[in-house]
């Protein structure tokens, strides 16, 4: 019997993936073979989005969280005509082609967000879907039609499921009722290691119904109706997010199909097999031709859908402003506000305090700020005053909370912060380390920033967080010394196009005198850069003024000092080598780094004849002062330090 089209697409898309994965002879051909007709099903009857305009901003969203199979996404967006072309297709996971072994987000035209990290792309959908509700309804028109009004999906495997940082999203989002949000759960029941009776046989749709979701069930996997039924039921409903949980056979069609032998390895052997099965010709990389013309079609209803919401875009008041939003343009005076806070000089203060005040002074100009804490706003002073939805609650969902405020970022029209202690940084590590790849603007807001925490003891003292965040690629790292670097810091990292890492402090510090063009450097003189002096002390954050301390005792022995405020090492590495020299002379060797936290990194600045007064232990427990004194951190100790080196 005939195939009916639908049929054909579906085998089209399975066999493209599978012809991937053989000629890379790497790649997961099990997810697409088992999870294609739930996929063509959603991108032919209910995806809205037009390959033509791929940055239409109000097209739904699909994120392959499983994006092991990636090749299932490829597969689509050829047909679908996104510009990847078969030579594509055929130079997946090979050098600099366009079909990487996972989805990168800024690569490929289509991926909405790089995934492969498993629990990271549903975590974003949520962010996604978050961010929805909030620029409808800011935007949207009290009456009449919606110009914000669109669906996220997300593509999840049992992997994803299994992973903490889902089980917060999907927590935050039930709690959220966020009812755009459809997640379509490939459940094959296969892991690599085998089956997941293995290690996962709790009751999914129950968790998620106990999380405020609502689940569908569709027993068999290839019933394209069936499948079209779920999702139906889940876009109409609209209070609660949907999960759709799909029977499917890994790898079906291939004599190896329901068995992990399938999940991440070509078929080889039994490729033949599996083209017989599907009555598929030898010929690799097949497309048919009344499925090209099918796709084809079906792809210029994505114009028609564009049209439409740009008439309704031009009759909304407010048009100009939100297409300014979209495309991430800072209002006029976005940092007017921010430029008018001056602090007294004689009022020390925290840099996390400064760090909420230029929040809200930001928020007056800049509506597309928004973020919140992993419930510790008022430690982490991140709250917006009468900021009604644009303050965001996370909970205690460090994990969640990072991913999702990568999804908003993603999505357009915020720039989002969230927050915790430095401490608690690695619970935020898998979503950083995806915006330090994709480049997203996210802000991250990291108080208690050494152990001046005090009595809380070394749990919370941080001590490598600012050596492993400096090692990220892309990620700016910037540890103000006082209010005036804070106020630039925020600057910088609003104008960024970049995540940046704001590293602040506990306790109180003195006002230096403000250096916006030094901060933006990544470093510059704050004592001492009248002549050429015999020993350079650098720092950050608190114990720049425990080198200016220091200074002042060495003056008194009759030794000279030069202070250098290291705020970002990323930044001070962009500058010309003519401005680094002016600031660190290649002529001074004698070079002493103090910081309260790991010595990792340090010996690049001080070189050989330099030492760092650093910590590479932990903490303790007592008042912040005592901890900093009898771990040395000390003008006396450090004094001591100096003169030896000069000695």
């Amino acid at each position: 019997m005939k195939p009916t089209l639908d049929n054909l697409c579906v085998t089209t898309i399975r066999m493209l993936a599978a012809d991937m994965v053989e000629q890379a002879n790497s790649g997961h051909p099990g997810l697409p073979l088992g999870a294609a007709p739930m996929a063509h099903v959603l991108w032919s009857r209910f995806l809205r989005h037009d390959p033509a305009h791929a940055h239409w901003p109000n097209r739904d969203r699909f994120i392959l969280s499983a994006g092991h199979g990636s090749t299932l996404l490829y597969a689509l967006l050829h047909l679908w005509g996104y510009g990847l072309g078969l030579e594509e297709l055929k130079a997946f996971r090979q050098w600099e082609s366009r079909t990487p072994g996972h989805p990168e987000h800024g690569l490929t035209p289509g991926v909405e967000t790089s995934t492969g990290p498993l629990g990271q792309g549903l975590s974003m959908a949520v962010g996604m879907a978050m961010a929805e509700r909030h620029l409808a309804r800011e935007f949207n028109p009290a009456s009449g039609a919606p110009v914000v009004d669109h669906h996220v999906y997300a593509m999840v495997s049992d992997g994803d499921l299994m992973e903490g940082v889902a089980s917060e999203a999907a927590s935050l989002a039930g709690h959220l009722r966020l009812g755009k949000l459809i997640v379509l759960y490939d459940d094959n029941r296969i892991s690599i290691e085998g089956s997941t009776e293995l290690a996962f046989t709790e009751n999914v749709e129950a968790r998620f119904r106990a999380q405020g979701w609502h689940t569908v069930y569709v027993e068999n996997g290839e019933d394209l109706e069936v499948i079209a039924g779920a999702i139906e039921a889940a876009r109409a409903e609209s209070e609660r997010p949907s999960l759709i949980r799909v029977h499917t056979t890994i790898g079906f069609g291939s004599p190896v199909a329901g068995s992990e032998a399938v999940h991440g390895a070509p078929l080889g052997k039994h490729m033949a097999a599996t083209r017989a099965f599907f009555q598929w010709p030898a010929e690799t990389f097949h497309v048919p031709v009344e499925v090209r013309k099918h796709f084809s079609d079906l792809a210029r209803r994505g114009g028609e859908w564009v049209r439409e919401w740009e008439s309704r875009m031009a009759g909304l008041e407010r048009a100009a402003q939100l297409h300014a939003r979209l495309a991430g343009e800072l209002p006029p005076g976005w940092d007017r506000s921010l430029t008018a806070l001056t602090f007294a000089a004689d009022k020390p203060l925290a840099t996390r305090v400064v760090s909420g005040q230029a929040i809200n002074a930001l928020a007056g100009d800049l509506p597309a700020l928004i973020g919140g804490s992993a419930d510790l706003a008022p430690s982490n002073n991140t709250a917006i005053k009468n900021g009604g939805e644009r303050n965001l609650h996370f909970g205690v969902r460090e994990h969640a909370m990072a991913a999702a405020v990568n999804g908003m970022a993603l999505h357009g029209g915020f720039i989002p912060y969230c927050a915790t202690f430095l401490v608690f940084a690695d619970y935020l590590r898998g979503a950083m380390r995806l915006s330090a790849l994709m480049g997203t603007r996210v802000i991250y807001v990291l108080t208690h920033d050494s152990v001046a925490v005090g009595e809380d003891g070394p749990t919370h003292q941080p001590i490598e967080q600012l050596a492993g965040l400096r090692a990220l690629p892309g990620l700016t790292v910037l540890r103000p010394a006082d209010a005036n670097e804070t106020v630039a810091a925020w600057r910088l990292a609003v104008a960024g196009s970049g995540p940046l890492a704001l590293i602040l402090s506990r306790q109180n510090l003195p006002i230096l005198p403000a250096n916006p063009d030094g901060v933006a450097r990544g470093a510059y003189v704050v004592a001492g850069g009248e002549e050429t002096p015999e020993l350079l002390l650098l720092a950050t954050g608190s114990e720049v003024h425990l080198a200016l301390a220091v200074r002042e005792a060495l003056a008194r022995s009759g030794r000279s000092a030069r202070v250098i405020s290291m705020p970002s090492w990323e930044l001070f590495l962009k500058q010309p080598l003519a401005y680094r020299e002016a600031i660190l002379p290649p002529g001074v060797r004698k070079r002493l780094a103090i910081e309260a936290g790991s010595s990792l990194g340090w010996h690049r600045w001080v070189g050989d004849g330099g030492e760092v007064v650093a910590l590479d232990r932990f903490g303790a427990s007592a008042p912040g002062n005592v901890v900093l004194r009898e771990l040395g951190f000390s003008v006396e100790a450090v004094t001591k330090r100096a003169l030896a080196l000069l000695d």
